[in-house]
């Protein structure tokens, strides 16, 4: 049986009058998602009350999106709207359950003025049609508390993961919780991040591209933070918790929950936000994460398709994006959010704009290519396990090892 859901806050869904067009939309991460879109919702069913949405259950992660999405397709109960993490649209595209927004924008009068920039579409575009509109974008940052590393001796905020590993060890000796890095968020994320800090790309010619000492040296940032800050083996979930208790000194991960630490943190102490370290320097280049909004709908009546463009337009239009700069700590990608509905808000809010300071620096989150490129994500997961978990010290007999079996799935 179908299972179709509002959002948890809801008492009902958003509904129209009687003879309203009904879309199922389906988004992931409703932890984070959920009062963002309640708040989109209420503002697009002002402007489209003739347009019901119905939410379905929310994806787990990215992950569980495309694999979500990927089975509806050969059941053929596909949602109308779908939003999927950058780096997973290829597939859905490359499957034909992605539908080309094209006919749509060529529809619209003034597209660009309503800030959906070449920048912005570059992100949801593949083999010259645009297949997605970018709904949100995060870079990594670091999250501290000010208070505890004066307390523990540690001057500003560290810039490279030598200088985490030195904050760490004065932190540990003062009695506290160093530092927590996110290391199986999805996609591999922060993986790719270290990759791309030293101006590697994690994909080269269809293989895993870390046989190069940069692959060495990503690995190692990693066992520096396990090692040197006692990293403890928590999920990503437990870890912010930690942080907003003011029990966690630093913790590095998407500047996602940067709104869920200002809203759950208890006592007075500093939060601040910082750049995501380097290896040896300031990152080079750092991984575009967040989703876009996608057009899978199997319908055939031009109301329901005309319906659901209605909704990913609003959605990622400057109204939208300015909903979710104010509820989450993700990056609008929308100019017209962010040069006029935003024009004050980053400099009331430092901490979101941590990583729209970042926004030069954006390179492609990849996903693994072939019909293994799922299994690819969760085989890379397991060997960064071995280091968090069984203490793994050898990173150039890792990394080939983990090289060896990757690239075997992508082959």
């Amino acid at each position: 049986m179908k299972r179709y859901l509002c959002l948890a806050a809801f008492a009902a869904c958003f509904a129209g009058p009687a003879q309203a067009v009904e879309i199922q939309v389906g988004y992931a991460y409703g932890s984070i998602f959920d009062e963002t879109m309640r708040q989109i919702v209420e503002g697009f069913s002002a402007a489209h009350p003739d347009i019901e949405i119905t939410f379905r259950a929310s994806y787990e992660n990215y992950e569980d999106a495309t694999n979500t999405v990927l089975r509806e397709a050969v059941a053929d109960t596909l949602p109308d709207v779908s939003f999927q993490g950058l780096n997973r649209q290829a597939v859905l595209v490359e499957r034909g359950i992605a539908r080309p927004l094209d006919p749509f924008i060529a529809q619209e009068t003034d597209f660009d003025a309503d800030g959906y920039h070449r920048a912005m579409l570059k992100l949801s575009t593949f083999d010259g049609g645009i297949y997605g509109l970018p709904f949100s974008v995060s870079t990594p940052i670091g999250y501290y508390n000010m208070d505890m590393l004066e307390a523990a001796g540690v001057e500003g905020r560290p810039e490279t993961w030598d200088e985490v590993a030195e904050a760490c060890r004065k932190i540990v000796a003062n009695g506290q919780d160093a530092a927590f890095l996110h290391w199986n968020i999805t996609g591999n994320w922060l993986l790719q991040a270290a990759l791309w800090s030293q101006g590697v790309p994690t994909i080269r010619d269809g293989r895993l591209n870390m046989e190069n000492p940069q692959g060495v040296a990503a690995l190692e940032s990693i066992r520096t933070v396990v090692r040197d800050c006692r990293m403890k083996n928590v999920s990503g979930g437990d870890a912010l918790k930690s942080f907003a208790a003011g029990e966690l000194a630093m913790m590095f991960t998407t500047t996602a929950y940067v709104a869920t630490v200002d809203g759950t943190r208890v006592g007075d102490w500093a939060f601040v936000t910082g750049p995501y370290p380097g290896i040896g320097g300031a990152p080079k280049a750092l991984p575009a994460g967040g989703n876009a909004a996608m057009l899978t709908s199997t319908s055939q009546d031009p109301e329901v398709l005309e319906a659901a463009w209605q909704f990913i337009k609003y959605a990622t239009s400057g109204e939208g994006a300015a909903v979710v700069a104010r509820t989450t700590g993700y990056i609008p990608p929308n100019k017209v959010a962010n040069e006029v509905l935003l024009a004050d808000f980053y400099a009331r809010n430092p901490n979101k704009e941590t990583a729209v300071k970042q926004l030069p620096l954006l390179a492609e989150w990849f996903a693994y290519p072939g019909d293994n490129g799922l299994a690819a994500t969760r085989t890379i997961e397991d060997y960064l396990e071995e280091i968090v978990v069984g203490g793994a010290d050898d990173m150039p007999g890792l990394r080939d090892e983990m090289v060896a079996d990757v690239n075997d799935l992508l082959n």
